[in-house]
């Protein structure tokens, strides 16, 4: 089964040996805005002037994303209308990071241990246990950032969500961001997917946007 957008923010994230989430409060966005954009690329959700609709409620079989579809469905039902996608993922956020986070450890490419801070407070860490999605992960960023390859659809999507959530030194540690980040700016904003792709990606990385500014004032 292949790994979701989620989840591939999240490997980003987890720092492989301690298993503590990096740049968290950018992340659990991302992430929320990883699980919309699966679901728009399945043809299950679509996001149109900033508003996101169910259009198809057939399962994807990927028990993360249809717990999200099930969950966008019941909150937009309950409102009559299609709602902000900004007002899902507000909603959503925190509650993404932990679901996909346990989705990796139930694919078996994390483990979940519990440690004492200061030998009293409890907190949960995910350290990687196999690395192999990872590491494919940040070959095809780095085939399109830095070696400039063409993007297929799900690279470009998941370059946008990092790009719109700053979230470029996950992506490519110890790089300075004047290296990385016209590139990824560039394929966000580029031409190479089908139209629909490309509409959907665009309608996400102003989503993005939008809440990453809302969190630096936050």
């Amino acid at each position: 089964m292949a790994v979701t957008l989620a989840e591939e923010i999240m490997l980003l994230s987890l720092d492989d040996a301690s298993g503590a989430v990096r740049e968290r409060q950018a992340c659990q966005w991302a992430v929320a805005g990883g699980l919309v954009l699966d679901l728009v690329l399945a043809g299950r959700l679509s996001v149109d002037g900033g508003r996101v609709v169910v259009v198809d409620t057939v399962p994807t079989g990927v028990g993360l994303l249809d717990g999200r579809l099930a969950m966008i469905g019941a909150w937009a039902a309950g409102r009559g209308r299609p709602q902000k996608v900004t007002a899902w993922l507000t909603k959503d956020h925190r509650k993404a990071l932990d679901a996909t986070v346990a989705s990796l450890a139930e694919r078996g490419l994390v483990g979940e241990e519990e440690r004492k801070v200061m030998g009293m407070f409890p907190v949960r860490r995910f350290p990687e246990v196999d690395g192999t999605a990872e590491r494919e992960l940040r070959t095809r960023l780095e085939e399109a950032v830095l070696r400039r390859a063409e993007p297929e659809d799900r690279t470009a999507g998941l370059v946008a969500l990092l790009h719109g959530a700053g979230l470029h030194r996950l992506a490519f540690p110890g790089l300075p961001s004047r290296e990385v980040v016209p590139r990824m700016r560039e394929i966000s904003e580029g031409q190479w997917a089908g139209e629909s792709v490309r509409k959907a990606i665009r309608e996400m990385q102003s989503a993005m946007t939008a809440v990453a500014l809302v969190t630096m004032r936050s």
